[in-house]
């Protein structure tokens, strides 16, 4: 593969509009830059690496989180552990798709940061009431991956996935697995991790259950991300346009079939199958039936 096609292919697949391809895009961005600022500290001794990673990681102690405080956000984009990066994208590339069909691509984000916020508090929360003084630094994406997993489990419950040697297992029995297996580790040398995950996992569930009820905790970040949205915000102000004369017979054209299908998938994309009418989903089935 020649260098250019891969950056091709790169651009191709941020283009797609699926923000979960730009979520595994930047974790794996710094990941590769940490991990070579690393190898090149090892030999410089330099310390710049711990300099970096004390900059990106969440400080537990209050006093030092207050004079890092981004900390909350950065930790839930870092990696330098092989394992750890691995194992949370690939959560997030499953998982974060199946929430993306449901829910729609602009959930994401705002929810993945969400997930992480909450994930980050509850592991300052933990240290400062059960480790007390000792600054613990945490980096990594899990908070904000079960926050997403958790959602995606508690929107369609029945999803059913498949498993290597295991077979098809739904969605709610993996999810309650991972919260279980977190809660039987707990004290295993990763107190205030497992709670972050805890707590994203809580958040993803509360989540749901306000949007259900007509909620929608990630409105204002989705009116921050998404410029249509602050269009559509906007009021409109109506133009005065003639009236056209009687004597002209204007003849209405039958609409695209394949306009209409287009504007149907970008709905989809961007709000989840859910968001669909009663009649647009029966004009889509009818559509697929004759293709």
């Amino acid at each position: 593969m020649n260098g250019t096609s891969f950056q091709s292919d790169i651009r191709y697949w941020l283009r797609q509009g699926n923000t979960i391809n730009h979520l595994l895009f930047w974790n794996i961005i710094i990941f590769l830059g940490l991990n070579l600022l690393r190898l090149v500290d090892r030999f410089s001794q330099s310390g710049m690496f711990d300099w970096v990673y004390s900059q990106v990681a969440l400080h537990s102690n209050l006093s030092i989180f207050i004079t890092k405080p981004w900390g909350l956000i950065t930790y839930m984009f870092s990696h330098v552990q092989i394992f750890h990066i691995l194992f949370n994208m690939l959560n997030l590339f499953w998982f974060g798709n199946i929430f993306r069909e449901m829910l729609g691509n602009q959930r994401v984000l705002p929810v993945y940061l969400m997930g992480g916020l909450v994930g980050g508090l509850v592991y300052m929360a933990a240290y400062y009431l059960f480790v007390h003084n000792i600054d613990g630094l945490m980096i990594g994406a899990s908070a904000s991956v079960m926050c997403l997993l958790v959602a995606a489990a508690t929107q369609v419950p029945n999803y059913e996935i498949g498993l290597m040697f295991i077979g098809s297992v739904r969605l709610k029995w993996l999810a309650l697995a991972l919260v279980i297996i977190g809660l039987i580790t707990m004290f295993d040398g990763n107190f205030g991790g497992v709670m972050s995950h805890l707590g994203g996992a809580a958040f993803g569930f509360a989540y749901i259950k306000l949007l259900q009820n007509g909620t929608d905790l990630a409105r204002p970040l989705i009116w921050l991300f998404t410029p249509s949205e602050r269009k559509a915000s906007k009021p409109t102000v109506k133009k005065f346009k003639p009236k056209k004369s009687p004597l002209k017979i204007v003849k209405k054209t039958d609409e695209n079939t394949q306009s209409k299908l287009d504007q149907l998938l970008d709905k989809i994309n961007e709000k989840g199958y859910s968001s669909l009418s009663a009649e647009e989903k029966a004009w889509l089935e009818k559509v697929s039936k004759e293709n």
